[in-house]
């Protein structure tokens, strides 16, 4: 079925609802960033597979919004469509609330799925449709009415973290958790969101690709926590460890119907950016809500000290693996045929050699020349191109250990290329550093600190769209809030670096039609000297991968970025040799020599 096809049955669908405009964001119920197969509706309805994007569908016109990352891809895949991009934040391009505002006529409906929709982004359509004397309706899942084979829900078993990898007890997270609701006067906290739950009792599993995540919803009160969940899901030792830490078991979608019975002397905690619109609206009207931040976004963004020390085994895994890869790709491009997607294989194979390795972190970006361009391309059997010298070749993958996960990118010149490459390299590069060498007092925020990783960009009249880097999950999401590098304000991304945090920094240039630049490393929120001024804070890099040598214009570098690169090059060596044999070492040696 095409995807005009698609629309026609859907508008069919509305008409008999009589709903004029149906809204699809990229979300399951818990919004979650990656989705699992049943939840990509939007993709359904639109073609487009990137994960951020929203759908707005009326009766004469379907758009679609998304962000900078995915203007090119997602040009391309809604191509012959019908549907219409938006590209947000572009002047001149409205928001979903002033398309909705502007689209809606008087006493009109706007409908949407509300388990997939926020509470934030359903009382705002609420508002649009009240001034329009209109409503919202929100109990329809419209999609689910034509996707004749719409992917089942998983039912992959889920798994404990041992303590080894954890740090901490799911009774121990509970009593934190239990303690922040006193201070803040509430009594019951309603969880949605799947990261939350998955570290508040250390489980993990298989239900979103890529993400070791757990379909579930979760009620914490003073003495219990309720985990709403299909128990197939569950051995008999997951079981065991539940009951032992006070967890009791309901089916999946029972809490639409459990929230109801809150008592109105309750007060219950909520976060507006992490519940669904309908559980909101099930919560009866008398129960006080207390509107804030989810506690376990904070507790978990600040990594204990076991999950610190697993963090640096497994990114030193990660990057004996690269190293051996990196190798591998130098010598044999141009001699054996090697396409995007071999590469991406062949990197997990190193990745597997190291021990413990799991499975990818996300959904690998494998490209090569133009394809590097396109922020978030995935190569498939379609576009797989082989690689080959004169050009640059992007990895922008993440492995997840045991003892946690990665994210890193390098760019690699194959062969000799072209001049305005190296240039590009070089000043993503000297953005790079900027970042990384940053001394800050206690207190700043990643808004603060974009300006680092982009000034030697836009002294050129350069930029990014998309920010230069993101928390990062410990086997949970990778894309961790509430800290975050970029320079415009962005909700949710702008709580103050900790010491303990782990976040990226991945500066890059992307030329359409031709190549682009990233690099990616982790780092880890350090304290420095404390004095009359405040407490310092440093960036410790804990990604030990080599910049690659043949892509740099040495001669553009200022003297102090030479000098991190330098320093850099010789803990990379230190760090990863111990993990290679001699001929790979005396490779590695080449590689971090200095400039």
């Amino acid at each position: 079925m095409s995807i005009q096809e698609r629309l026609s049955k859907l508008r069919k669908q509305m008409k008999e609802k009589e709903i004029d405009i149906y809204v699809v964001p990229t979300a399951d119920f818990h919004q979650t960033e990656y989705v699992g197969e049943y939840f990509k509706a939007r993709k359904y309805i639109t073609n487009f597979s990137g994960s951020a994007g929203t759908a707005v569908i009326t009766a004469d016109e379907a758009r679609l919004w998304t962000d900078g990352r995915y203007f090119i891809q997602a040009a391309e895949q809604i191509a012959g469509t019908t549907v219409e991009l938006m590209k947000m934040g572009e002047p001149g391009v409205p928001t979903i609330e002033e398309y909705l505002s502007d689209t809606l006529k008087e006493g009109g409906c706007i409908g949407f799925d509300g388990r997939a929709v926020a509470m934030g982004d359903g009382l705002a359509y609420e508002k649009i449709a009240a001034k329009k004397n209109g409503k919202v309706v929100y109990a329809y899942d419209l999609i689910d009415e034509i996707w004749e084979d719409r992917p089942a829900l998983s039912e992959e078993p889920a798994w404990i973290l041992k303590q080894e990898y954890a740090g901490e007890t799911a009774a121990g997270k509970l009593a934190r958790i239990r303690e922040y609701m006193k201070d803040n006067d509430a009594t019951v906290h309603v969880l949605t969101t799947l990261d939350d739950i998955c570290w508040t009792l250390n489980m993990r599993g298989n239900d979103i690709e890529f993400f070791p995540l757990v379909l579930s919803y979760a009620v914490i009160t003073m003495d219990r926590m309720h985990l709403y969940i299909n128990e197939k899901k569950l051995s008999a030792e997951v079981k065991a460890q539940f009951a032992e830490d006070g967890v009791l078991l309901h089916p999946y979608n029972d809490i639409y119907g459990d929230v109801k019975n809150i008592a109105g002397g309750e007060s219950v905690l909520i976060d507006p950016v992490r519940l669904n619109y309908a559980l909101y609206r099930n919560i009866p009207d008398e129960v006080k809500k207390i509107e804030q931040r989810n506690p376990e976004v904070l507790f978990k963004a600040i990594k204990n000290p076991v999950e610190i020390e697993n963090i640096r085994k497994a990114q030193i895994k990660d990057s004996a693996a690269h190293v051996k890869f990196m190798k591998w790709l130098k010598e044999n491009v141009g001699k054996t045929r090697i396409t995007e997607m071999s590469a991406s294989e062949k990197l997990d194979e190193f990745r597997m050699e190291m021990g413990n390795f799991i499975r990818p972190s996300f959904e690998p970006i494998s490209a090569y020349g133009e394809h590097c361009a396109l922020m978030h391309y995935t190569s498939s059997p379609e576009t797989d191109v082989e690689l080959k010298e004169g050009n640059v070749f992007l990895t922008d993958t993440g492995a997840g250990f045991y003892e946690g996960s990665t994210d890193i990118t390098r760019t690699y010149a194959l062969g000799e290329i072209p001049d305005i490459m190296k240039e590009h390299f070089t000043l993503t590069l000297m953005g790079h550093m900027g970042l990384a060498g940053a001394k800050f007092l206690h207190g700043c925020t990643g808004m603060n600190l974009d300006l680092m990783a982009r000034k030697p960009l836009w002294d050129r009249g350069l930029d990014f769209k998309c920010g230069t880097g993101h928390g990062m999950g410990y086997l949970l999401s990778i894309h961790e809030s509430p800290a975050g590098f970029r320079w415009r304000y962005r909700a949710g991304e702008t709580a103050v670096l900790e010491e303990g945090m782990v976040l990226t920094d991945e500066p890059g240039i992307y030329i359409d039609g031709s190549h682009g630049i990233r690099l990616e490393n982790e780092i880890l929120v350090r304290k420095g000297v404390k004095n009359e001024y405040g407490q310092f804070m440093y960036f410790e890099i804990i990604t030990y991968i080599p910049m690659d040598l043949d892509a740099i214009k040495v001669e553009m570098l200022p003297e102090e970025t030479r000098r991190q690169l330098n320093d850099y090059h010789k803990t990379v060596y230190e760090k990863v040799s111990p993990y290679l044999n001699d001929e790979e070492k005396d490779w590695l040696r080449r590689y971090t020599r200095e400039v």
